[in-house]
Formats: C-alpha cells, structure tokens, sequence
C-alpha cells in the first residue's frame, strides 16, 4: 500500500467554480496547500499572525502592497510576509497555488462578500 495518492495540480484547478474561492487540496503539516482562480480585483487585508505563499501555476498576477506592486507570472512565486498589507489583481484568468497555515483566515480580519471560511474552502 503507499503512503498517499499522488495528485495532479493542473487537475486540481477544476474544483474551483468561482474567483478568489479558494480550495484546499492538500496539507504538509500544518500548511494547507490551496488552488484558486483569479480574474479581478480583491480586497485590502493582511494577515497578522502567518505568511502566504502565493505560486503562479497559469497567467500572471499583480500584488500591491503599500509601498508598490508586484507582477508575478507562471513559475513565480513570492511568500507575503505576517501582517504585510496587500490586494491582489489579475486582469486575466490567473490559476495560483497558495501554501499557508490552516489558521489563515481569507481576507484576514477583513469580512466582504468575497470573504470563504475554512469549511467553504474544505468542500
């Protein structure tokens, strides 16, 4: 018997119906590694106590921080330091690969319609 069922990540990406919904696929850890769809503008928020790891899979993405933006396209990748605000972007489809604790609340301390608990993004 092995120890885990290998995945494919590409494949991965069919689980997420709509934008900035992200979707657990798997865990390292206490690390939850998340796929999400990206098309758009989300909200201002900060994460006070983890870092997020944001992992470019198709397209490209904007990260605006308050001193400045950051372009990411596929490959890249980029860790989004505790507290730091930030408001991601994506003019285009993007497909993103998040790796962070499972404590990381989605819009952080922020609450808007975009805003999935931990159950929503589990399903």
């Amino acid at each position: 018997m092995l120890p885990a069922t290998p995945l494919n990540l590409a494949a991965a990406f069919d689980r997420v119906g709509e934008y900035f919904s992200p979707k657990v696929v798997g865990q390292v850890n206490d690390q939850l590694l998340k796929v999400a769809k990206l098309k758009g503008e989300f909200v201002w928020h900060a994460h006070d106590g983890e870092d997020e790891l944001f992992y470019i899979v198709k397209g490209k993405l904007e990260i605006a921080f308050e001193a400045g933006t950051v372009i990411l396209g596929e490959g890249d990748f980029m860790t989004v330091p505790r507290g730091v605000r930030h408001k991601p972007h994506a003019a285009e489809e993007c497909w993103v690969l998040l790796i962070e604790p499972a404590s990381t609340k989605h819009t952080g301390d922020e609450v808007t319609p975009m805003t999935r608990s931990l159950e929503e993004q589990m399903s």
